[in-house]
């Protein structure tokens, strides 16, 4: 397991929870629009400094009455072969897990939550079905594929019993309202499902980088239109 980085801190990223986020090196999708291609392109993850597991063992046995969660990000955590046992050891520290995901590992996802090692999940949903692959930075022949594993992990969740959001980020190139409806159409009904605003920073296509986010207005009045499906829905 290699770890690229360690948020001590963090009051967001685990709703309700006080939790430090660690960072997972290495990503199956090559999403443009990702800014941590520090933790996904392989040349950049030689250059990226890591955490030994050591090093981050010692400070959640020291955080272990002061933080509830740890959040398990990336790249995409599930392209780790031992992150199941990498969970058990957080586990055994007493912390809750909320793991985030592409979705595009459904069988890892459904082992995970048969062997109660998650708590809360948050799963990407980058794009309406039609443009899937695009969206994840592979060919659109793949489309058909990938598809198939993001359906599986999105019925995996909404029959968990667990905690779980979808959210979307919402990238001017790539999405626009319509798309953000054939979405909604897609993935509800739905506890939870966020829409993120894009950042135009250090992109992996860095012509994304000069791209200006929608204005907050545009995205509420979206999520105006889209809350009636779900229990929560807000613009992040």
């Amino acid at each position: 397991m290699q770890i690229g980085g360690l948020q001590k801190l963090t009051l967001i990223d685990y709703p309700g929870k006080l939790a430090c986020t660690v960072f997972l090196t290495g990503c199956n999708f090559r999403c443009p629009f990702c800014y941590s291609g520090e933790l996904v392109i392989p040349e950049k993850i030689e250059k990226q400094p890591k955490i030994s597991q050591e090093e981050f063992f010692d400070f959640l046995k020291k955080r272990t009455k002061l933080l509830d969660g740890v959040v398990l990000c990336g790249g995409e955590p599930t392209v780790n072969k031992d992150l199941t046992s990498f969970i058990k050891t957080i586990r055994k520290l007493g912390y809750l897990i909320k793991l985030d995901t592409n979705g595009s590992n459904p069988k890892t996802l459904k082992k995970l939550i048969k062997a109660k090692l998650l708590d809360y999940v948050a799963m990407d949903i980058k794009a309406p079905q039609e443009k899937y692959a695009e969206a994840v930075g592979m060919p659109k022949y793949m489309n058909d594929k990938v598809l198939k594993n993001i359906n599986s992990s999105i019925n995996i969740l909404k029959k968990s019993g667990i905690d779980f959001e979808f959210r979307t980020t919402v990238v001017p190139e790539m999405l626009d309202k319509e798309d953000i409806f054939k979405i909604v159409k897609w993935i509800k009904p739905a506890p939870k499902y966020f829409l993120q605003n894009f950042r135009a920073e250090k992109t992996i296509n860095s012509k994304l980088e000069k791209e200006k986010p929608y204005p907050n207005a545009y995205l509420l009045e979206i999520q105006k239109k889209i809350s009636p499906f779900f229990d929560i829905c807000r613009v992040r």
